[in-house]
């Protein structure tokens, strides 16, 4: 799909949408309950829509109720795949689609079962290592059989917590699927630790959320991670999945960029780590109106040029392309740290950021770990391409709503990842966008 993007003053207000990141969470715990959980709020991303469907796959009811929650019934992950086998000898498969927390969250989950479970996906995830289950799920009594350390990766428990040790180098994904496996299957304390933790506001996520969900477990300055075997059953309840701030970034720089716009639905208080962005927008000179119920941005003096600004992304590494877009406008060159993260994204994320805005006019500098934008010169419409990701495309077209004549972005798809209604969005506030 080709979508174009005229330049545009943005004005107007908007809703943010469910976080996928939250979701899928909610449907991996709501899995592992005894019983009935109401998922509210459920957002209808991709990744969203693949957690529902792994979870059907691993025995859970699911369906949509009158107000547009998820109902998820199930006996627990364990028996519900004991007392549901799979006859004539075929093996039961779940796909994370495109997922990299998909597939890191759910195969420790999955392994707590003893059948034989076939885990794949699509796109870019069939590229993404998988070393950590090679090396991991052998010490927990998990067999495995791995493409090469690649998908598909065939798995059959039942996964044994015990204390161990894992590198948390390449993303912190891997021990949240993890601390949820142990914490459903543990019979006596246990200990994780953790060498070289990334991401740290999204272990934050997943351990509010394990509390909401009633298990207990504490950390020692996310090194060791202590993990309390269950004392209660599970009770029917609710969980709200709180609006994404990895959405409203690209919203919020939309707006310091062209225009004004209101964003309600954001929890201030939340453990994203996406909730960083307003300290760059701050560190750029954007205005900014903050309160409990809403936040409004304006482009003023961005209008004139915000401020070049310095960045740590190394724990939200998905700020990296909306931070960008920010960059291109702001005069000076703009750092931010943290590259290492982006090799093993939807794309090399560093690679394509600086590709397509180089098409665009604006240098980008690959530096050790840091990537430097020099902003300032105008920024050019172009044809540029989204690299079948979902954060490339947006950043792509927020750049593009006050670019020197139009642009369109190739593959503009991509956003139904984590965004699907994300051009819709941009048209609400005024933004001149052409969809097929």
């Amino acid at each position: 799909m080709r979508v174009t993007i005229q330049p545009s003053l943005l004005k107007g207000a908007l809703v943010v949408p469910a976080s996928k990141s939250a979701m899928q969470r909610a449907c991996a715990l709501a899995l592992l309950c005894d019983g009935e959980t109401l998922i509210s709020n459920p957002g209808k991303s991709n990744d969203a829509l693949a957690a529902i469907n792994i979870i059907q796959n691993l025995g859970a009811l699911v369906k949509e109720d009158s107000t547009g929650g998820v109902i998820v019934r199930s006996n627990g992950l364990i028996r519900t795949l004991k007392i549901s086998p799979l006859g004539g000898g075929l093996e039961r498969a779940i796909n994370c689609g495109e997922s990299g927390l998909g597939i890191r969250m759910f195969a420790p989950i999955a392994a707590l079962s003893a059948e034989t479970i076939i885990i794949t996906g699509e796109g870019s995830l069939l590229s993404r290592p998988m070393d950590f289950f090679d090396e991991v799920f052998p010490q927990l009594g998990v067999d495995i059989g791995s493409n090469n350390s690649k998908l598909p990766i065939k798995i059959k428990g039942p996964l044994q917590p015990k204390d161990i040790t894992i590198d948390g180098t390449l993303s912190s994904q891997f021990l949240t699927g993890l601390l949820m496996a142990f914490a459903k299957a543990a019979v006596k304390q246990v200990t994780i630790t953790v060498t070289n933790l990334k991401s740290r506001p999204y272990i934050d996520l997943t351990l509010q959320m394990m509390r909401h969900f009633g298990y207990e477990v504490e950390h020692d300055d996310y090194e060791k991670f202590i993990i309390k075997p269950q004392t209660t059953n599970h009770k029917p309840q609710t969980y709200t999945v709180e609006s994404d701030w990895s959405s409203a970034s690209f919203l919020l720089v939309a707006g310091a960029i062209t225009g004004e716009i209101t964003l309600t639905g954001l929890d201030l208080h939340s453990t994203q780590g996406d909730k960083a962005i307003l300290q760059a927008l701050m560190m750029a000179k954007a205005r900014l109106s903050i309160s409990e119920k809403e936040i409004t941005v304006s482009s003023s003096p961005l209008r004139d040029r915000g401020k070049a600004f310095h960045f740590n992304a190394t724990d939200c590494p998905d700020l990296f392309p909306p931070l960008v877009a920010l960059a291109a406008y702001c005069e000076g060159d703009s750092v931010i740290e943290g590259v290492s993260r982006l090799a093993h994204k939807e794309s090399n994320r560093a690679l394509s950021l600086q590709q397509e805005f180089a098409k665009m006019g604006v240098k980008i500098k690959l530096q050790d770990d840091l990537m430097i934008i020099k902003g300032g010169a105008e920024v050019q419409g172009a044809t540029v391409h989204s690299h079948h990701d979902h954060r490339i495309a947006m950043a792509c077209a927020v750049a593009a709503l006050k670019a020197n004549g139009e642009t369109i972005i190739e593959e503009a798809e991509a956003v139904n990842k984590s965004y699907p209604g994300f051009y819709e969005d941009l048209k609400m506030l005024g933004a001149n966008v052409s969809l097929p």
